[in-house]
């Protein structure tokens, strides 16, 4: 049976990084939600249906999909994963054709036949998946649907045990360097033959297994905690780790904790991080901080998709959108949303809660960029220093982005300008 990994209405819930990627290739674990998902149901052929805005984007990064294909999709018997589901198990088997899984009431997987295949389209995915809903013979699927950022991040440890059985399978060991301490069991501990550990760092898998990708380096004087793993070329200066996902080429320094970054993104300095999800291409200034934690102690209320949401979690730091930029002691209040192309200045306290795309805030305010293509020069300065390029579908993208959130801005900037002379009177 084919493949087809699928994005749904949830998607729109894990802005602000799916604003710029599908749900599919947000980072889970050691890998994506789409590594994840292809390794535990292989097949021949792969599909994915996304969010036509981002169609054009996802055929560039990975040209060997189908991507909204629906003559693909009519082709042959198809098993349709959710995008957003982690299963519980490892390994998965294939469920029989005409089988639908449910987890946390949501379709996470339907195996579809060729007979019932005539409107199973990209158009019509949504109609199907509320029939699947409510087929009465759907069993349990098991596993979870992760319905938001702080999902992600909670079972990020449950992603990375599972994967730690994969990277053990396929034979990865420790390394030899001199005065590298593990404490805890040493086969919780895996090391990419091309990765770099220098002596005096101190690897502790008690809590959980630390994962160390191709081409990575942890300087002298860090200290990993797992669970937790490192992308190919991160580097890991002279930090403290405990817990969390780093994607490729990452820059880590100071103190981070149980927190998810994307990729190719610089925290360089010193500073704290923690219980967040950081995005690609975000800088962190020197002596920025996130605060995770209230000063009460109390469950941490969200802004998703426009609307107020109780997390029920106590512990949420910062959700930051692409080619986010901060000055120097950036202070982040708990549970900040950052959309992409965020700048943040040093101000002395708190910034606010929500800022949304395309939007700086200095000086006590918020206010909207509009020099976009001056935003687009510097990013594409940016990713060449990486080896990666900015192409015109990166450019329809954000182009495109910046009209969908037009009205997200005029109210979040009306409502900071009234709180702004409310303070001033």
């Amino acid at each position: 049976m084919r493949l087809c990994v699928f994005e749904d209405a949830g998607a729109l819930n894990l802005e602000p990084l799916s604003l710029t990627r599908p749900a599919f290739d947000l980072l889970l674990g050691a890998g994506t939600q789409l590594d994840r998902l292809r390794r535990l149901f292989p097949a021949d052929e792969i599909g994915v249906v996304v969010r036509p805005g981002l169609a054009e984007l996802c055929r560039r990064s990975r040209p060997n999909l189908a991507v909204n294909d629906a003559d693909w999709l009519r082709r042959g018997a198809v098993l349709f994963v959710n995008a957003r589901w982690l299963p519980a198990t490892v390994p998965a088997t294939y469920p029989e054709a005409g089988e639908v899984g449910l987890a946390s009431e949501q379709v996470a997987y339907a195996a579809v036949p060729s007979a019932d295949l005539d409107d199973a389209t990209p158009a019509h995915l949504a109609g199907r998946l509320a029939e699947w809903q409510r087929d009465p013979a759907a069993r349990p699927a098991g596993g979870v649907l992760l319905n938001y950022l702080w999902h992600f991040v909670d079972h990020n440890a449950d992603a990375l045990a599972q994967d730690h059985v994969f990277w053990r399978s396929q034979k990865k060991r420790p390394t030899a360097a001199d005065g590298l301490t593990v404490l805890g069991p040493r086969e919780q501990v895996v090391v990419d033959p091309d990765a770099k550990v220098e002596p005096h760092v101190v690897i502790d898998a008690t809590r959980g297994p630390v994962l160390i990708g191709r081409e990575a380096v942890v300087q002298a004087f860090s200290r990993v905690e797992g669970p937790c793993y490192l992308g190919p070329g991160t580097q890991v200066l002279a930090a403290r780790l405990r817990g969390g996902s780093f994607g490729p080429q990452c820059r880590l320094g100071g103190e981070v904790e149980s927190s998810v970054v994307q990729g190719f993104s610089n925290k360089y300095h010193d500073g704290f991080l923690g219980h967040s999800y950081v995005g690609e291409w975000v800088n962190f200034g020197a002596g920025s901080h996130t605060s995770d934690l209230r000063t009460d102690y109390g469950p941490i209320k969200m802004t998703v998709n426009g609307a107020a949401v109780q997390s029920g979690v106590i512990k949420i730091g910062s959700y930051l959108g692409d080619h986010t930029r901060m000055s120097i002691n950036t202070l982040l209040n708990t549970g900040s949303v950052v959309g992409p192309f965020g700048l943040l200045l040093t101000s002395g306290t708190l910034l606010p809660r929500v800022i949304p795309p395309f939007c700086r805030y200095g000086h006590g305010r918020v206010q909207e960029r509009t020099d976009l293509r001056e935003m687009f020069a510097t990013a594409a300065t940016v990713m060449a220093r990486r080896g990666q390029e900015w192409t015109p579908a990166h450019e329809e993208l954000y182009l495109r982005l910046y009209e969908q959130t037009a009205a997200e801005r005029s109210r979040v900037l009306r409502e900071s300008e009234q709180n702004r002379l409310r303070r001033v009177v």
